[in-house]
């Protein structure tokens, strides 16, 4: 099987993360970003979550930074939005990433699924493609009652211990979430397994992605994208 590394040469990685809620990302590519942080010496991350309200946005800036502790350079953004009424802040939503597409020139961005019943979910999926149409968007998954996992086709392998890390994290960092059936590091542990089966991961542990469309082109090829203030500088 082939394999594909994001490594970008001499220039940092970019990645654009964008979860509808406090706790998705970590759930979604957690351990893939612990990975990435480790195993590139220069990442820098744009986070955003936009439904933080007050309640739970002291959780998910602690639990943003303790995974971008690495990270060379780091922007944690959250908004307010109502939690389940996304589609009732379209309009808002379509501004936050338009200023996304217009300052941002990521080399992946991870979002949730389009075909996540969750309606929060797939209009940020929907919103993300329409704005980052020339990138590498890696749709991640989150388990839930409806029962909506799709079929993957992107896995990132992860050793035990960023695996053991990952649901460490997750039960320790959103404790507002406890309460909650699903929310059980035995939930988590069970998704990495599976997608680790599926890949034949080393240690047993992946996370996994959808990627719609992969362009293999010419070496060195750069994808279409805006440019940033930081380009110009």
């Amino acid at each position: 099987m082939l394999t594909f590394d994001v490594d970008p040469g001499e220039r940092p990685l970019r990645l654009l993360c964008i979860g509808a809620h406090s706790d998705d990302l970590e759930i979604g590519c957690g351990g893939t970003l612990v990975d990435w942080l480790a195993r590139y010496p220069d990442v820098e991350v744009t986070w955003v979550v936009l439904s933080a309200p007050p309640e739970r946005a002291a959780e998910a800036r602690r639990s943003a930074a303790s995974i971008l502790r690495r990270a060379s350079r780091k922007s944690i953004v959250m908004h307010a939005m109502r939690d389940g009424h996304f589609p009732a802040h379209f309009a808002e939503l379509k501004a936050v990433f338009a200023g996304l597409g217009s300052t941002l020139a990521p080399d992946v961005v991870f979002a949730h699924t389009l075909d996540d019943r969750h309606q929060d979910h797939r209009l940020v999926a929907e919103l993300t493609w329409q704005t980052f149409r020339d990138h590498l968007i890696l749709e991640y998954e989150i388990p839930k009652y409806e029962g909506d996992l799709g079929r993957p086709n992107f896995y990132v392998p992860l050793s035990a211990a960023t695996g053991r890390r990952k649901l460490d994290h997750l039960m320790r960092h959103f404790p507002s979430q406890h309460a909650k059936g699903w929310y059980r590091s035995g939930t988590f542990s069970a998704m990495l397994q599976l997608r680790g089966l599926e890949c034949r991961a080393p240690d047993g542990f992946a996370e996994a992605f959808l990627a719609r469309k992969l362009v293999c082109g010419a070496r060195g090829a750069r994808p279409r994208s805006p440019t940033t203030k930081q380009d110009r500088e």
